[in-house]
């Protein structure tokens, strides 16, 4: 039984901040004057993000200005900026309107009425609160009330891969599930401040947006693309590569400049030996949705692995239009794919705390 994309969503906010304006906004609002400040300009150009979308952004009609309200409202600390009950509670506003309609969307493109999904998979690691997204999803979209849940939680930007590998399961053990998975991010809502260099990377590239897709067993056509294996490796001795925790202001991530040398010395060994086990090699994938963490993780994909330097243009055009939406982020790959007729066999490829390196290939 092949679990197979029948439809797939995506969704941005409203508004999104160019470049410059976001580099503006973070010398104005987080760093005092002086060499820190200095040095931002270059940071930014670095990360290769044009344009990034956040629900915090306002326009202002009279002039349109775009404004980051949340930071700037006098209740806030100045200090360590809002606390985590404060950025959590708006995480819990705004992801109902950016996931249904990434749902919507993909609901659309299965053909699919919202009353045949048996389960829902909400994936997400930038907020929590109970009854969750996933009760609300159900209302909001007119699911039935037996409509089973689950949530992948807190495992960063290679979840949807995890999300995946839990609707596979489903529809294993229940051939006619049809399964709605949605991964949506309220990044921004983390915004750090003071200057922390393995931190202000994170503020420099992260963005919001969602990602819907449902999959089918029972009765899917063939020419869907089929999630037909995952799999996972755990970098050996990495655990403070790259981090993501819960603080007094928001959650907190680190990630370390030794990432790409890690995912560059360890990938190709773990990536071979793994496509071996479906027949495959390197060269017979077509399509690379590769994790845009930033330029320098897929610098060190294509180092690694030894690809093209077309490979990762769909990965690097959506960090430049978008930034990185953590687990949402592959799935604009794969709309990428779909919409340009990408040949298969796709893998799919992410990296997160641990160092965790997850893979799915779509066949």
């Amino acid at each position: 039984m092949q679990a197979r994309i029948i439809g797939l969503g995506i969704s941005t906010p409203p508004h999104s901040i160019e470049r410059e304006r976001s580099l503006e906004f973070a010398q104005t609002m987080l760093y005092q004057p002086g060499k820190e400040a200095r040095a931002l300009p270059a940071l930014y150009r670095m990360t290769s993000v044009q344009s990034r979308g956040s629900v915090l952004l306002l326009a202002d009609t009279e002039d349109d200005v775009i404004s980051q309200d949340f930071y700037a409202d006098a209740e806030c600390p100045n200090d360590r900026g809002p606390s985590t009950q404060c950025r959590t509670d708006r995480f819990a506003v705004e992801a109902l309107p950016l996931a249904s309609r990434a749902c919507r969307e993909a609901l659309l493109d299965a053909k699919t009425d919202a009353e045949t999904i048996t389960h829902i998979v909400v994936v997400t690691c930038t907020g929590f609160y109970s009854p969750g997204l996933d009760v609300e999803l159900i209302e909001e979209l007119g699911l039935n009330a037996e409509t089973q849940r689950v949530q992948v939680g807190f495992m960063g930007c290679h979840a949807a891969i995890n999300g995946f590998r839990v609707a596979r399961g489903l529809i294993a053990a229940e051939p006619d599930a049809k399964v709605l998975m949605v991964c949506v991010e309220i990044c921004t809502v983390h915004y750090q401040y003071g200057w922390d260099p393995d931190r202000v990377v994170s503020n420099a590239i992260f963005a919001d947006g969602a990602a819907a897709v449902v999959l089918s067993g029972d009765g899917a056509a063939e020419n869907h693309p089929a999630v037909t294996s995952t799999g996972s490796c755990l970098v050996a001795d990495s655990k403070e590569a790259m981090t993501w925790r819960i603080g007094n202001n928001g959650f907190a991530m680190t990630l370390s400049a030794e990432v790409p040398g890690l995912i560059e010395a360890k990938l190709r060994d773990y990536i071979t030996g793994w496509l071996a086990k479906s027949g495959l090699t390197i060269s017979d994938i077509s399509g690379w949705a590769a994790h845009p963490g930033g330029p320098r993780i897929l610098r060190a994909v294509e180092n690694s692995l030894e690809l093209p330097p077309t490979a990762l243009a769909a990965s690097r055009a959506v960090l430049s239009e978008h930034g990185n939406m953590s687990s949402a982020t592959m799935l604009f790959i794969l709309r990428r794919f779909l919409d340009s007729g990408v040949d298969r066999p796709w893998l799919m490829l992410g990296f997160g705390p641990g160092l965790e390196i997850e893979v799915a290939l779509l066949r």
